[in-house]
């Protein structure tokens, strides 16, 4: 009897434990390393890198962004900050620098252990895997958007409108040429897809080049990234992989009595963006705090909706705004793209106030009250309003 397994922990059939009398966890793996494609642009956001409790090594950081291009059809703009936007990184060698810090807390890894189903009974959880079988005071799901096993806490709805999804491939090119044509900056282009954009991030070695846009409306995603590949000079016969990126804000129920989702399992994501490293990390934290109150202080099961509340009260009005934000400014694409890229001020706030303090809201507000608005703007006035 574990007090809590954790499925997934952002790296795929991952199983780990916790034994609290030793106080450590322990990780199940059959493998050293992990090695996944996976369609993410391999950036880090100041809010992702303000939730981890340690500094990230040099040897990870691929580019340190402070320059953002961004493009609406033919219309370009560049904005400089004096602050970093974001550090790039490998997905892969992130992950198993996060693996290697789990290592140094002495625990046992063994990555390989597929989960196949958890079923709460009473009093525990029983954790099946492809090899054996578990049982647990609690259990957290943490194995992305993709996995069918955060349908034991919500049922399987099939609503393409919160979903996005994201193809990206990784294109080798040269280190003096990426910074040639991308000095430390990241260039996004909206008007590529529905309800989303194109994106080119400079890593060292290669490009990470993507689309994001919500499923409903990318009758063919494939096409689309094909030709966003063509058009910005990538001809080569490149690899491209997919992943779906929930959107609908923090609607979604993340607790059974006995089992937490966590990061895209759970539905945290920003809806503008599609950023989903940051929620991850941090609501896998705040989920280990709640079931390590449980378990050292045996208070009542029903505390672990305070869980929820927690998600709620940190990032839940981010995301919920982020969602907001979305519809308004891909509702009405002419009006609210060209404004933003014909105003310096609008991108500068943009920059400001939701990518270093985590304002939607706020950002929305400014921009309703100091720009005069044309009758599709005044419609984004109405929306707005009766979202708040």
């Amino acid at each position: 009897m574990y007090d809590l397994i954790i499925v997934g922990g952002g790296l795929r059939d991952l199983l780990l434990e916790e034994q609290p009398e030793k106080q450590e966890f322990q990780l199940f793996c059959s493998k050293k390393k992990i090695f996944r494609g996976i369609s993410c642009g391999g950036a880090l956001s100041p809010y992702a890198l303000s939730c981890l409790d340690f500094e990230l090594p040099e040897y990870l950081i691929e580019r340190d962004i402070s320059k953002v291009r961004i493009h609406f059809r033919e219309l370009c703009t560049e904005r400089q900050k004096d602050y970093r936007l974001a550090l790039l990184v490998s997905r892969t060698a992130f992950d198993n620098f996060l693996l290697d810090k789990a290592r140094e807390t002495g625990i046992d890894i063994h990555l390989g252990e597929k989960v196949l189903n958890c079923e709460e009974r009473e009093g525990c959880v029983e954790v099946k895997t492809s090899q054996n079988t578990y049982l647990a005071k609690f259990v957290l799901i943490a194995e992305g958007s993709e996995g069918t096993l955060k349908h034991n806490v919500r049922r399987h709805r099939d609503r393409r409108t919160e979903y996005d999804l994201a193809l990206v491939s990784e294109v080798p090119e040269k280190d003096e040429v990426i910074s040639s044509r991308f000095p430390d900056l990241i260039d996004i282009r909206f008007g590529i897809t529905p309800g989303g954009y194109g994106w080119i991030f400079p890593h060292q070695g290669y490009y990470s080049v993507g689309v994001v846009g919500t499923a409903e409306y990318l009758e063919h995603p494939k096409e689309i990234m094909q030709a966003f590949l063509q058009t910005n000079g990538f001809s080569g016969d490149y690899q491209i992989h997919s992943h779906i990126i929930p959107v609908g804000g923090i609607k979604r129920k993340t607790v059974s009595s006995r089992i937490l989702l966590s990061g895209d399992a759970a539905g945290f994501a920003d809806a503008f963006l599609g950023e989903g490293i940051a929620y991850a990390v941090r609501s896998g934290q705040l989920a280990a705090e709640k079931v390590a109150e449980l378990v050292l202080y045996d208070q009542r099961l029903g505390d672990l909706k305070e869980y929820e509340a927690r998600c709620r009260q940190e990032f839940g009005n981010f995301l919920v705004s982020s969602l907001k934000l979305e519809k308004v400014m891909h509702r009405f694409p002419e009006t609210s793209f060209r404004l933003a890229l014909s105003r310096k001020e609008i991108l500068d706030k943009y920059l400001d106030e939701v990518m270093i303090n985590r304002s939607h809201k706020d950002y929305v507000r400014w921009l309703l009250l100091n720009f005069s608005l044309s009758e599709p703007a005044s419609k984004m006035r109405s929306i707005t309003e009766k979202n708040q």
